[in-house]
């Protein structure tokens, strides 16, 4: 392989790794708080795209505006599945929680089927994110689009951590994460910190649905399904639980995924199964994940 297509497929990783991670996030969040693996997440990232699309496609809205739209869509949709399918399950077992995640996740896809319909729609891509700048004498292929996602990646966790190691919402939330009864006691309202667990992850989603709809450029109701599978993968192998873990997840996926089709170009119509392999030897070799805590199980 030479340097240019080295450094091109790096890229291309860094980029795709990035958006595993930012969806990843808000499985970490959540488990971390509730011990619960929200499975209709990927199904908020897939809104987030279809909300995005309407706003520029259907209603003509300026691309900035849309993308608004499209996180504070997924955001309130991110908080009625907390308020309708999870907290009135809070002191159930959790077989019910993970029972109502799946059931879900299988009713957002169906609605969406039917409001939407099956078929993939094409995506509004705006011209300065797709003008290619070649390097390298023309070697390079570089799409700002290519620069903007990891650089708004690491921004929002960089945002992310600071939240939760630097204000009273995260001391909550840490709390939470170790005893919800006890913080209860403590006078802290847990279900709306839990709430702002869902909203922050559900925007994080929806942004990465965004740049996911504009790199692959198309929508459809279940275009979140691998995606999403895919980022629980990255938050098990980075050590769900864990923010930075969740990236770093992310990153060795996208990395994993596309270097080995990149050295190996008759495997990739293995490259999903790439990511479930990975699965099987983290939880073989580490089950904590790389950055996971050990956490005793309560009865």
């Amino acid at each position: 392989m030479s340097l240019n297509m080295f450094i091109q497929n790096f890229i291309n990783a860094l980029g795709l790794g990035s958006l595993y991670g930012l969806i990843a996030i808000g499985y970490t969040m959540v488990y971390g708080i509730l011990r619960l693996i929200n499975f209709a997440h990927g199904d908020i990232f897939m809104l987030g795209a279809y909300f995005m699309f309407f706003a520029t496609i259907r209603y003509k809205l300026p691309w900035a505006v849309g993308v608004l739209l499209a996180i504070a869509g997924s955001t309130i949709c991110g908080l009625l599945v907390d308020r309708i399918a999870y907290r009135p399950l809070r002191s159930a077992p959790r077989i019910s929680a993970l029972i109502s995640a799946i059931g879900v996740s299988f009713f957002l896809e169906s609605l969406a089927t039917v409001l939407f319909t099956g078929m993939p729609r094409a995506v509004l891509q705006p011209e300065w994110l797709m003008q290619p700048m070649l390097i390298r004498d023309g070697g390079i292929r570089l799409m700002p689009l290519g620069i903007m996602v990891p650089v708004i990646s690491f921004i929002l966790v960089g945002a992310l951590l600071w939240v939760v190691h630097k204000t009273k919402p995260g001391l909550a939330m840490r709390s939470i994460s170790f005893d919800i009864e006890t913080t209860r006691l403590m006078g802290v309202s847990v279900d709306k910190i839990i709430a702002l667990t869902f909203a922050l992850g559900s925007a994080l989603a929806a942004l990465a649905g965004i740049m996911w709809a504009l790199r692959y450029p198309r929508v459809e109701p279940f275009m979140g399904m691998f995606p999403g599978f895919k980022a629980f993968i990255a938050a098990v192998f980075g050590g769900i639980g864990s923010i930075p873990g969740a990236m770093i997840g992310g990153l060795t996926l996208g990395f994993v995924e596309i270097m080995s089709i990149a050295f190996f170009p008759t495997l990739s119509g293995y490259r999903d199964a790439f990511a479930f392999v990975l699965l099987i030897v983290i939880l073989l070799v580490k089950p904590t994940g790389l950055m996971g805590e050990k956490l005793e199980e309560k009865i």
